[in-house]
């Protein structure tokens, strides 16, 4: 069973950053991250595997995804922002390889999530 601590969610104006972090408890093949926002469907924005990353078109160009593998942290470097990106971030990890790794369904475990707001 893989834990998942998320951290970094927030208050922030429209154009600024945030960075949210997610610490696992021990290693694992993929991790990502989505988000839900209220009466909306969740929306899986991005993930890390080995070396490749995976972004959603919505936030393509403005996230950035990157992973500690000694501490086994996966963050989420979210630059300008806009009220849209508000929602529950929640982070996401696979534990074993798999070649397909680019979307929610494709993830074992989750993290409790992060709620980011942000303001217009």
């Amino acid at each position: 069973q893989v834990q998942l601590v998320e951290s970094g969610g927030g208050l922030v104006q429209a154009g600024g950053s945030l960075r949210l972090s997610c610490a696992a408890s021990e290693r694992t093949f993929a991790m990502g991250w989505s988000r839900q926002a209220p009466g909306k469907l969740r929306e899986f924005v991005g993930a890390i595997g080995w070396t490749n990353t995976y972004y959603a078109d919505s936030v393509k160009g403005r996230f950035i995804i990157s992973r500690d593998n000694a501490k086994n942290t996966v963050y989420l470097q979210m630059n300008s922002l806009k009220p849209e990106d508000t929602a529950v971030y929640y982070c996401a990890a696979r534990k074993r390889y798999s070649s397909s790794w680019s979307s929610g369904g494709d993830y074992d475990y989750w993290g409790q999530g992060t709620q980011v707001t942000v303001s217009s």
